[in-house]
């Protein structure tokens, strides 16, 4: 019988209130309300291309802007997924995706490592999307790397229009982590690291 792969985990601060709730062998439902719409807009692309159920419930100081919003929404994520995982036995371990959309490409590899490490190359266009500063992008994916121990290597190979960047990335990472957390049936039972541990 198949252990459940989910977790849910609050986050309180004097910046932010977060609740962030997933489950690995989801269908890509989700219910997402950060008060950043185009973060609830690329969590979707998590959610979708990941088939992760997820749950986002955030409440921040966005009178002064989204950076404690966006980044605690990524730390919060990264914690949910390190309890979902548990000891990580069965699991794919590497994961990898290129994403298209118009004339943008993104490549986004992800190892499960129990290691924090963050390669992030996105020469973004323009600074904003819409109202959402892109530097953002950056503060979340650390967020999550730092609190999920996973190495990330994020690299936009093309693009004009950041909405597009910005959008490749997301939908790659959640493939990536797709395939990465995904149990594999002939490693049942094992750690895949010849250390024994991740």
């Amino acid at each position: 019988m198949q252990v459940q792969r989910t977790a849910e985990v609050t986050r309180n601060t004097n910046e932010t209130q977060i609740r962030v709730a997933v489950n690995l062998d989801g269908t890509g439902k989700q219910k997402l309300n950060t008060g950043v719409p185009f973060l609830d807009h690329m969590l979707d692309q998590i959610a979708r291309h990941g088939l992760i159920d997820l749950e986002v419930e955030a409440h921040g100081d966005l009178h002064i802007d989204a950076h404690h919003t966006v980044e605690d929404v990524g730390i919060t994520l990264g914690q949910a997924f390190t309890v979902a995982m548990g000891d990580k036995k069965g699991i794919r371990r590497y994961g990898h995706a290129y994403v298209p959309l118009d004339e943008a490409l993104s490549r986004v590899v992800i190892d499960f490592s129990g290691r924090p490490g963050l390669e992030f190359h996105i020469p973004f266009t323009r600074a904003m999307i819409g109202s959402f500063d892109v530097d953002l992008v950056h503060e979340f994916f650390q967020g999550f790397v730092n609190h999920a121990l996973v190495t990330l290597h994020i690299d936009n190979l093309r693009g004009d229009n950041s909405h597009h960047q910005c959008e490749t990335v997301f939908k790659a990472f959640g493939r990536a982590l797709r395939m990465a957390a995904e149990l594999d049936a002939r490693s049942a039972g094992t750690i895949p690291s010849t250390k024994g541990s991740l």
